[in-house]
């Protein structure tokens, strides 16, 4: 069984709802230790002094904010500990806002929020149930192991998540990357056609178990046969292209190598009012209508070429 993390409650107005949260995500990343080739013996990172390069004692070390380059403010632990916020025990919601506004640019790490005893069973699941049906995610601060967070407590699959935030102030703005200026010359109509063509046959419903890091996948068979001894045989790997392809040509090859069948989201039908009922109805009859007048004219004509040869004929044979 999962062991809470984090024990406290959500508060929001005169509401208050005992919850308890535990991790919602877990890295897979498989973790190596340095050793010395030959002996096999692990490899320790010893502090030493930058000018005697003797190991300092941990009594001895105390940190420093670089001002200028070789310049710095010293503080020690107990400075430092005495600024920490202390940890609390509720979930302060002071904001509510539409959960599409909120950008995943801002979300860092993932809790679920269990209610904690049956006397909170029912304040929260009328929480998660009010914000599934307002699509509102509450936003508010909360304090863990000594660090402060801004939280976003949501709806997520019959449950509530809380998602550890970045203040906004921690979120590079795009003005400062170059090149995302947003260019200056739109697209061609054909090729962004082109390109909402392969968007189209690329669409289908999210099913995050489609997806697989395989990298570490590859590494862990790796692992595997290298703890029983087997011969590891390295792959060929193609080198790809690094020519700058025709942009049209790309797009064009791109929709022929589209997966055909593909599960596609569903679209809503198109409805068509009554006037284009009536327009199309209008057109189909002139087509009726002009169709038939050009044959009664085609018919008037080849009757009137008949009987003029009928008459030439009896001149010459008179």
């Amino acid at each position: 069984m999962a062991r809470a993390l984090w024990t406290g409650s959500i508060s929001f107005g005169l509401v208050t709802i005992p919850v308890k949260a535990y991790t919602a995500v877990k890295d897979h990343r498989i973790r190596f230790h340095q050793l010395e080739k030959g002996t096999g013996a692990r490899i320790r990172n010893e502090k030493v002094s930058d000018k005697s390069h003797d190991p300092v004692d941990k009594d001895d070390i105390e940190l420093g904010y670089e001002i200028s380059k070789g310049t710095y403010v010293t503080v020690d632990q107990g400075e430092i500990a005495d600024l920490r916020p202390r940890t609390t025990k509720t979930i302060d919601v002071a904001d509510f806002v539409a959960l599409d506004d909120v950008d995943p640019i801002y979300y860092e790490r993932t809790y679920w929020l269990a209610p904690d005893g049956e006397g909170a069973e029912r304040a929260y699941h009328l929480l998660r149930r009010a914000m599934e049906d307002k699509g509102k995610v509450g936003i508010g601060t909360v304090v863990m192991r000594t660090k402060q967070y801004l939280g976003a407590i949501r709806p997520l699959d019959g449950a509530l998540a809380m998602s550890t935030m970045r203040f906004a102030d921690e979120v590079v703005p795009r003005a400062e990357i170059d090149g995302l200026d947003g260019g200056t010359k739109a697209p061609a109509k054909k090729e962004r056609a082109l390109a909402e063509q392969i968007i189209d046959s690329l669409t289908t419903e999210w099913d995050p178990t489609r997806y697989h890091d395989t990298y570490t996948e590859e590494l862990e068979q790796l692992l595997k046969k290298k703890a029983k001894g087997k011969e590891i045989v390295a792959e060929d790997v193609p080198e790809p292209d690094e020519k700058v392809a025709d942009l049209m040509a790309a797009l064009e090859a791109s929709i022929k190598q589209a997966k055909p069948g593909r599960k596609r989201a569903a679209r809503p039908a198109k409805r068509r009012g009554k006037k284009a009922s009536t327009k199309a109805s209008t057109t189909s009859s002139s087509r009726k209508s002009g169709s038939s007048g050009a044959t009664g004219t085609a018919r008037k004509r080849s009757t009137g070429a008949s009987r003029k040869r009928s008459s030439t004929g009896s001149k010459r044979a008179s």
